[in-house]
């Protein structure tokens, strides 16, 4: 759909549902509350916002649960947003090398992003990079801060959600977010505070001051627990039990006790 307008993919969006409800008798049972779709990418959910009949009456899986785009959090499901194949390999069970406190780098494109760059960019406990690592210093310069990192940080951009936190589980870091109102993925199965840190925004403020705050127990816990859940974030072709993709089913097998007809 390059090149076309939020507005003409609302029109292919709708023309295309329009054409499988005459053809086929099953959104007529429900209007549609026992079908899904998927979209991670914003422009997804700007196309299909567009037309009611789809958005407010099935599940939408997707991976920015914003409620200013309508996301219901008990009808509709959050997708953890995951760049594959990981570059490197899965870590885990490293606490020696973990040296450094906390890590970030990104573009500042949004107010909690420009908040963390001014407040913690010069700290030297925390590696605060207003920039995303230019790749010039050398092949996957990023993905092997993560190696060598306690806690990742995670804000939201232009959207809640990040892919840096389906890395940060990947590479064995503890996940910090840095959110007002994020439905974590999975939340309705996973304790999330049993392996990540979950903060408001006005939080940035202590950010360093409440990792330093951790006891190293809890923090081997979290870490524990991290290694845990990875399976979860991998997907896999074909699935495997545990994995990502069975987890959105389960998420969605979830719905039918919601869901009354």
């Amino acid at each position: 759909m390059q090149g076309t307008s939020y507005e003409n993919m609302t029109i292919i969006v709708q023309n295309y549902v329009e054409s499988l409800i005459s053809k086929y008798p099953y959104w007529n049972r429900t209007l549609g509350a026992d079908h899904f779709f998927v979209t991670c990418h914003d422009v997804g959910v700007r196309a299909t916002e567009g037309f009611p009949l789809l958005v407010k009456n099935s599940i939408r899986v997707v991976c920015s649960p914003s409620y200013d785009v309508g996301f219901i959090p008990h009808k509709d499901v959050a997708l953890p947003q995951v760049l594959q194949p990981f570059a490197l390999p899965a870590g885990g069970n490293d606490l020696e090398n973990r040296t450094k406190l906390g890590f970030w780098a990104g573009h500042r494109n949004s107010k909690i992003r420009v908040i963390l760059a001014r407040v913690w960019e010069n700290d030297t406990e925390l590696d605060i990079s207003n920039n995303r690592i230019n790749r010039a210093i050398g092949p996957l310069v990023y993905q092997k801060r993560f190696y060598s990192t306690k806690f990742c940080i995670c804000p939201g951009g232009s959207q809640v959600n990040s892919a840096r936190i389906a890395d940060s589980i990947h590479y064995g870091c503890v996940p910090v977010i840095l959110s007002n109102y994020y439905d974590l993925p999975f939340n309705d199965i996973l304790d999330w505070h049993k392996f990540a840190v979950v903060l408001k925004e006005h939080d940035v403020y202590r950010l360093k001051q409440i990792l330093k705050d951790l006891a190293d127990a809890e923090f081997v816990a979290l870490h524990k627990n991290l290694v845990k859940v990875q399976k979860h974030f991998q997907w896999n072709s074909p699935p495997i039990r545990y994995d990502a993709f069975h987890m959105v089913m389960y998420e969605l097998w979830l719905r039918h006790h919601v869901i009354k007809y």
